[in-house]
């Protein structure tokens, strides 16, 4: 057994181990999980690298356990292991930072898992060798893994926008770019050879952000993906925003009471209610 092969093992059995500790203790699960109030107010920073390890079933735990175990081979053997390991826990936290910054003012957002490692750990072999063949367990066909890269970010921008599923689409993202982003820091040379690739990736995920950034109601407004043209009245657009964010917020209040909110929303409440009226 290799080296690479005995640290994947080392890290799958590690994380089996604190994901079972998760899965009786749900105080040691609550104390260690991704929650947004928890690391920027209490700054219990843990929370970023700790969430890796917990899981919320078995079939979540396996799922991350099997792709980490067959992708992690020769993504190993090209970056060396001490690369390995830093491409590992590097993505982890770009993919919990990620879903901090997008869910920042979302106090009660919580998530689990090393989704975010696992997906560096793929993408870095998808950028290494784009042309290997990606194949699905009880499905009869497969993907190329430059194909799938691009699929895979489409959809992990659509999940963040819908918020479809109980997924961890924020992570899956971060982690996903952090491990092309760190695979070519390591071997500039695929940035050369595959650069129609690489940018593929990479432009889809530049475009949400600066879209995100931008146009952060993008979160709260159905249907909304940024329009192409504004309207002529710049206090009209603003407006139309303001009480759509204003809804989403009130809709909340009306499900879990205003003591739902997080400090962040309680503030952006009353801003809002303010502004609309004058």
């Amino acid at each position: 057994m290799n080296n690479i092969e005995s640290i994947s093992l080392l890290l799958i059995l590690a994380t089996v181990v604190i994901s079972y500790r998760g899965f009786r203790d749900e105080s040691f699960f609550e104390k260690y999980g991704f929650e947004v109030d928890a690391i920027l107010i209490h700054k219990e920073y843990i929370r970023l690298l700790s969430s890796g390890f917990l899981h919320a079933n078995w079939w979540h735990l396996i799922f991350n356990m099997a792709a980490l175990y067959s992708f992690s081979s020769g993504t190993g053997y090209v970056l060396g292991l001490k690369n390995f390991l830093l491409l590992y826990f590097s993505c982890l936290i770009a993919g919990n930072l990620l879903a901090l910054f997008i869910h920042r003012n979302h106090g009660d957002y919580r998530a689990i898992g090393a989704s975010g490692a696992v997906s560096g750990v793929i993408f870095s072999s998808i950028v290494l060798f784009p042309e290997a063949e990606i194949s699905f367990a009880f499905l009869p066909f497969h993907i190329q893994g430059w194909v799938f890269g691009i699929l895979y970010v489409l959809v992990a921008i659509y999940g963040i926008k819908t918020q479809v599923g109980n997924i961890g689409h924020e992570a899956h993202l971060g982690g996903a770019i952090a491990g092309v982003l760190i695979s070519i820091a390591i071997e500039p040379i695929i940035l050369e050879i595959y650069p129609v690739v690489i940018a593929s990736i990479l432009l889809p995920f530049i475009g949400f952000m600066i879209l995100l950034v931008k146009r952060p109601e993008i979160l709260f407004i159905e249907n909304y993906w940024g329009y192409t043209s504004k309207p002529k009245n710049d206090y009209y657009e603003s407006s139309y925003y303001d009480e759509e964010l204003l809804n989403r917020l009130l809709e909340k209040v009306s499900e879990k009471g205003i003591d739902g909110l997080t400090k962040r929303e309680k503030k952006m409440l009353e801003d809002l209610s303010k502004k609309i009226e004058q």
